[in-house]
C-alpha cells in the first residue's frame, strides 16, 4: 500500500488539473439533497475568456454541455494559443495531431485522438458521442468520420508554430517541461442552471512529441472524469503522469469519498 501512496503521489507531482464538487461530504448522492450546487464554470490555466464565453450559455438557461464545447472551441480556434487545435505546435514530424473528449451529466461520453487537418476535435467528439455507439475514434478513421460528417478539411500548422518547430529540430533535443509556457491543455468544467454537470478536454498535446503519441487528453478517466451525483475533474500536464494513475477518476472518487475538490 505504501508503494502504491508513494506511486500516486509522484505522478501528480507530474499532473496539474481542477475539480468541482456538489458539496461537503459527497459520498451523499445529490439526488437526496434540497439544494442544487450553484452554475459555475471552471477551466485549466488563464482561460478567462473560454470561462466567459461558456457562462454566456449557463446565464441563459443553456446546458452546461453546450457551455462547455462552447467554451473551449474558442481555444481551439486561437492561433496564439500553441497547445489546443489550430496554432497548436506539431510533433516531430512537423504534424499536428489533435485529441478530445467529452462528457455529460449522464455519464455519455465521446472521444477523438489522433486527429490530424480539423480545427475543433471538441465537435467531433460530441458528435462520436451522440451519433455513434463508441466512446472514442482515432486517427485515420476519426478523419473521415469529420469529413462525412460536415466538418472542413484545414492546415492547422501555422507559421508561428512552424518556426518553433523549426528552431526545435535545430537542437533535436526533448525533454518534457510542466510549467505555464509549455501546458497542453484546456479542460473545463460547468455546472449549468438545474445543477448538473458536463466536461470537456482539448489539446494538441506535447510538442514535438513522438508521431503518434496520445495523451490523458482524449481518456475518459484520466483526462477528464464527470459524475453527476459527485462532480467532475479535469487534467493537465504531463499526459503519461495522469494515464498512470486514472487522475480525473481518482480524483472524482476522493470526492464520492468526502474529500473537498480543490482547485
Amino acid at each position: 500500500m505504501s508503494n502504491r501512496r508513494k506511486f500516486i503521489a509522484q505522478a501528480i507531482l507530474g499532473a496539474l488539473g481542477i475539480s468541482i464538487g456538489r458539496t461537503a461530504g459527497a459520498s451523499q448522492p445529490w439526488k437526496n439533497r434540497e439544494v442544487k450546487p450553484p452554475p459555475t464554470v471552471v477551466s485549466t490555466w488563464n482561460n478567462l475568456t473560454a470561462n466567459k464565453k461558456a457562462w454566456k450559455v449557463i446565464k441563459k438557461g443553456g446546458r452546461a454541455l453546450d457551455a462547455v464545447e462552447k467554451g473551449v472551441r474558442l481555444v481551439e480556434a486561437d492561433p496564439d494559443d500553441m497547445s489546443v487545435g489550430y496554432g497548436g505546435r506539431p510533433d516531430r514530424e512537423g504534424k499536428v495531431t489533435l485529441d478530445a473528449c467529452i462528457m455529460d451529466e449522464e455519464g455519455n461520453c465521446g472521444s477523438v485522438c489522433f486527429l490530424q487537418d480539423i480545427k475543433h476535435p471538441i465537435s467531433v467528439a460530441r458528435l462520436v458521442m451522440e451519433k455513434t455507439p463508441h466512446v472514442m475514434l482515432a486517427g485515420q478513421g476519426a478523419l473521415q468520420f469529420a469529413l462525412e460528417n460536415g466538418f472542413k478539411r484545414q492546415n492547422l500548422l501555422t507559421p508561428k508554430a512552424e518556426e518553433s518547430w523549426q528552431d526545435w529540430k535545430e537542437e533535436s533535443h526533448y525533454q518534457p517541461v510542466i510549467n505555464i509556457e509549455n501546458h497542453d491543455t484546456i479542460g473545463m468544467l460547468a455546472i449549468g442552471q438545474d445543477g448538473r454537470f458536463s466536461g470537456a478536454c482539448t489539446t494538441s498535446g506535447a510538442a514535438f512529441k513522438l508521431h503518434g503519441r496520445v495523451g490523458d487528453s482524449p481518456i475518459i478517466g484520466a483526462g477528464l472524469y464527470v459524475d453527476d451525483e459527485v462532480g467532475g475533474a479535469v487534467a493537465t500536464g504531463l499526459g503519461e503522469a495522469v494515464i498512470k494513475t486514472a487522475g480525473s477518476f481518482l480524483v472524482v472518487e476522493l470526492m464520492r469519498q468526502g474529500m473537498e475538490p480543490q482547485a
